[in-house]
C-alpha cells in the first residue's frame, strides 16, 4: 500500500514543476485568445452578412469613378482606372511624403538638438521656443494653420512670388525646374554607382591604414572626392538630363512645363517635418548629453574642434542611445501622414475615404490597415538593423 502511494505522489510531481506550470498557463492563455479571435471573427462575419455588407475585394478591378491629380505625373489616376490603381497612386504619394519628411525632419532635429546645447543664448532660446511650440500643439492644428493660414494666403498663380531658379511660389503650390531624362541617363546612373562604390572602398581602406599606422590618410576627403568627381565628370560628358523650366500662362502654371509641387503636398510635408523635428531635437539633445563629459574633455585636450568632437566622437556614441526613440518617432511620422487627408492630400487614407462613398468600407479599411502595418514593419526592420550596427559588441 505504501509503495502504491509513493508511486502516486511521484507521478504527480510534475504538477509542482515550475516549467510545466508556466507552459500550462501559456497554453491556456493561447487557447483563450484563439477562441476569442474565432468568436469575434464569426460574429463579425454573421453581422456583416445580415446587414448585406460585402467583404470581398472584387471591387479593386472596377473603375473608380474619380480622378487623382496629385502624383509623380499629371493626372496619375483617371476616372476609368481601377480602384487598385487608385490605391497604388495613393501609396506612392504617401511614400513621397513620408520619405521626404523623414529626411528633412532628421536634419532639422539634428540642427535644433545641437542648438539647444549651444553657449549662444539667442540660438539656444530660439531652439527651445520652437520645441515647446511644436511639441505642445496638435499636429492637426498645425496642418490647418500651415495650409489655410500660410499657403492659401500666398498670391494667386497668375501673380506668383518669383524665386531663384526660376521657381514660382503661389497658393497653387511651388513650380520648379524639372529634370527630363535622356538616352544617356542609364549610363550616367551606372557610372555614378561605380564611382560611389570605388569611393566607399577607398574610404574604408584608407581609414584602416590610418587606424593601423596612425598616419594621416585623408580617407573621407579622398573617398568623397572620388564619388563627386566621377558623378560630375560623367554628367558633363553624357549630359544625362535636360532642364524643363516652368512657365506662367494666362491662368497660372502651364501644364507640362517644369515640376509643380501642390500646396497640399507642401502642407503635409512642412507639418510632419516641423512637428516630428521638435521631438527628434530632444532625442538628439538627450543623446549628446548621455555621452560622458570625459569624452569631451579628452577630445579638447587632443586639439579637436567643436565640430570634429561632435562628428567623430560624440554623435557616433550618442546614436546608441538615440536610435530606439528615433524609431518611435519615424513610426509616428509614417502613421501621422494619414492626416494629409485633412488638407486635401491624396494619400492612402484620403483616397480610401473617397472610395468609402461608393464601396463597402470593410475591405477598404483592411487594405489601409495592411498598408500602414507593412510601412511600419519595414521602418522598424530598417531601424533595428541600424540599432544592431551601432550597439557595443561584447564577447
Amino acid at each position: 500500500m505504501a509503495n502504491f502511494a509513493d508511486r502516486s505522489v511521484s507521478s504527480l510531481a510534475f504538477l509542482r514543476d515550475v516549467r510545466f506550470l508556466r507552459s500550462l498557463v501559456q497554453v491556456i492563455v493561447l487557447i483563450v485568445v484563439v477562441g476569442l479571435a474565432i468568436w469575434l471573427i464569426n460574429n463579425t462575419s454573421e453581422g456583416l452578412a445580415r446587414a448585406r455588407i460585402p467583404t470581398d475585394f472584387s471591387f479593386l478591378t472596377q473603375p473608380s469613378g474619380f480622378q487623382i491629380d496629385e502624383g509623380l505625373v499629371d493626372q496619375p489616376h483617371k476616372r476609368t482606372d481601377s480602384y487598385a490603381n487608385a490605391f497604388g497612386v495613393a501609396l506612392i504619394n504617401t511614400l513621397r511624403a513620408v520619405i521626404l519628411s523623414l529626411i528633412l525632419a532628421t536634419l532639422l532635429g539634428l540642427f535644433v538638438g545641437i542648438a539647444r546645447l549651444s553657449t549662444n543664448f539667442l540660438l539656444r532660446s530660439l531652439a527651445l521656443a520652437y520645441i515647446e511650440i511644436f511639441q505642445n500643439t496638435p499636429l492637426l492644428l498645425q496642418l490647418f494653420f500651415i495650409f489655410t493660414g500660410v499657403l492659401l494666403t500666398l498670391p494667386r498663380a497668375t501673380e506668383p512670388i518669383v524665386l531663384p531658379g526660376p521657381s514660382y511660389l503661389s497658393s497653387s503650390g511651388l513650380a520648379t525646374p524639372n529634370l527630363v531624362a535622356t538616352e544617356t541617363t542609364l549610363w550616367w546612373l551606372l557610372l555614378t554607382i561605380v564611382g560611389i562604390g570605388v569611393g566607399i572602398t577607398l574610404w574604408q581602406r584608407l581609414r584602416t591604414i590610418r587606424l593601423e599606422t596612425g598616419r594621416t590618410t585623408y580617407a573621407a576627403e579622398i573617398g568623397l572626392g572620388v564619388m563627386a568627381s566621377v558623378t560630375v565628370i560623367a554628367w558633363l560628358v553624357l549630359q544625362p538630363f535636360t532642364v524643363d523650366f516652368p512657365e506662367l500662362g494666362r491662368f497660372g502654371y502651364l501644364r507640362g512645363k517644369g515640376a509643380v509641387i501642390s500646396a497640399n503636398f507642401l502642407a503635409i510635408v512642412l507639418g510632419l517635418v516641423l512637428y516630428t523635428g521638435a521631438f527628434i531635437a530632444e532625442i538628439v539633445r538627450s543623446g549628446i548629453q548621455a555621452v560622458p563629459i570625459g569624452q569631451w574633455e579628452a577630445a579638447r585636450s587632443q586639439g579637436f574642434t567643436y565640430g570634429q568632437i561632435l562628428r567623430l566622437i560624440v554623435i557616433p556614441q550618442a546614436l546608441r542611445v538615440m536610435i530606439p526613440p528615433l524609431t518611435n518617432q519615424y513610426l509616428n511620422l509614417a502613421k501621422n501622414s494619414s492626416l494629409g487627408a485633412a488638407v486635401g492630400f491624396a494619400e492612402v487614407f484620403g483616397v480610401a475615404r473617397t472610395m468609402a462613398q461608393s464601396v463597402s468600407v470593410v475591405p477598404i479599411m483592411v487594405i489601409v490597415m495592411g498598408i500602414y502595418l507593412a510601412l511600419s514593419l519595414i521602418t522598424s526592420a530598417i531601424m533595428n538593423v541600424l540599432n544592431a550596427r551601432f550597439q557595443i559588441k561584447t564577447r
